[in-house]
């Protein structure tokens, strides 16, 4: 699996630029620990990439509130160097999965092709889906100072109402395994849905049919861990 490190610049919520580094492991080739003392003060690279194009669109003011703004200083190494930390643990434990260390936050990126996904117009969470949800939650149980968002995204085949409603169900079948199954706090959840309004490969294709009918997971830090990290921090 490739691990990949994202920092881009959002002007008014408009994502403008975007540098990807391939690496095999969720800690080499970019220390993010150090660069959360000097990257800027808005979340949108984490909105970038569970959003994909429809960043610069309307975004979501709900997602935005949740993911909040990105720690800097003494206290955003301390926290950059806990989420290394659980990026590379999710990496171990999830092969399968696209793992995306981006701002203060991680980004798990499933589709069709790695790990889970739904059968043809079905939305609950099948046998294959769950084993690795399992593992994904062992990780949250691990590491409890972190909020999940949930989105849910669907192709271009079928109607728009139709694919906005599976999009939801989707997000909050993910969503609900991990709160009633697996016993997680719901509080630690927001599940959004964008049905096929934020495509991320071309929808003409198979293959970008297939990347676009996923669901991103963005692992965040709560406030508990921000305000633990500042006043280690002293700040």
């Amino acid at each position: 699996m490739k691990t990949f490190f994202k920092q881009t610049a959002l002007v008014a919520f408009a994502l403008t630029l975007v540098i990807s580094l391939g690496s095999c492991e969720a800690t080499r080739n970019a220390n993010n620990k150090q660069k959360g003392a000097v990257i800027g003060a808005t979340g949108g690279a984490i909105l970038g990439a569970i959003i994909g194009n429809n960043v610069g669109k309307g975004g979501n003011g709900e997602l935005g509130a949740v993911i909040g703004g990105v720690v800097g200083g003494g206290a955003g190494v301390l926290i950059g160097n806990k989420m290394d930390k659980q990026a590379q643990k999710i990496e171990q434990e999830i092969p399968g999965a696209q793992v995306e260390r981006v701002d203060d936050g991680i980004v798990v990126t499933f589709d069709e092709n790695s790990g889970v996904y739904f059968d043809t117009a079905k939305y609950n969470v099948n046998a294959a889906s769950q084993s690795i949800l399992d593992k994904l939650s062992n990780v949250l149980v691990e590491y409890p100072d972190t909020d999940v968002l949930v989105v849910g995204h669907t192709d271009s085949v079928g109607a728009d109402d139709m694919n906005m409603r599976l999009s939801k169900n989707r997000a909050q079948s993910v969503t609900n395994y991990f709160v009633q199954t697996k016993g997680l706090g719901a509080g630690r959840f927001t599940t959004n849905w964008y049905g096929e309004t934020a495509p991320v490969a071309d929808n003409t294709t198979a293959e970008g049919r297939a990347k676009n009918r996923r669901v991103n997971l963005a692992i965040v830090p709560n406030e508990k861990m921000k305000t633990e990290a500042k006043q280690q921090a002293g700040e």
